[in-house]
């Protein structure tokens, strides 16, 4: 990447198969022994990672950063083996879409950018905020 010492040696696919994650892993681990960091672009990728790093006792050696709020992820994240996973608000989309709609009802349209579209942030969970972050998905999630 230019302007970073971070240097990609290889991508991984895996069509969606968390066995298929997880080996994918192991092996990149092995192919590479001084890679420092694994990333994960699915849910699953977050613990299949994880355990491919733990397997291999590498567990807090080897950053690894995901997407999306797992039960596993999160719990790596606190044990200090996961270092953030980036995660996307689907109560926020859902609150905000009823929101608008109902403004629009209402005749208001005024919120409505030019670029027609409104973003919800996603947001980077790591061990600052893990804790936080935990209670408050579960409580979204009626746990």
């Amino acid at each position: 990447m230019r302007d970073s010492q971070i240097q990609i040696l290889d991508v991984r696919t895996d069509d969606a198969d968390d066995v298929r994650a997880k080996s994918n892993a192991a092996d990149t681990l092995v192919r590479y022994p001084d890679v420092n960091a694994l990333v994960g672009l699915w849910s699953y990728n977050g613990p299949a990672i994880l355990n491919a790093v733990r397997d291999a006792g590498r567990a807090g050696k080897v950053r690894i950063v995901t997407f999306d709020e797992a039960d596993e992820t999160l719990a790596g994240i606190k044990a200090g083996h996961i270092h953030a996973t980036v995660v996307q608000q689907p109560y926020e989309f859902g609150y905000q879409a009823i929101k608008r709609m109902a403004q629009a009802v209402r005749g208001d349209r005024s919120f409505i950018p030019d670029t027609k579209q409104i973003i919800v942030p996603t947001l980077i969970v790591n061990r600052a905020n893990v804790d936080e972050f935990t209670q408050r998905i579960n409580t979204l999630r009626g746990r």
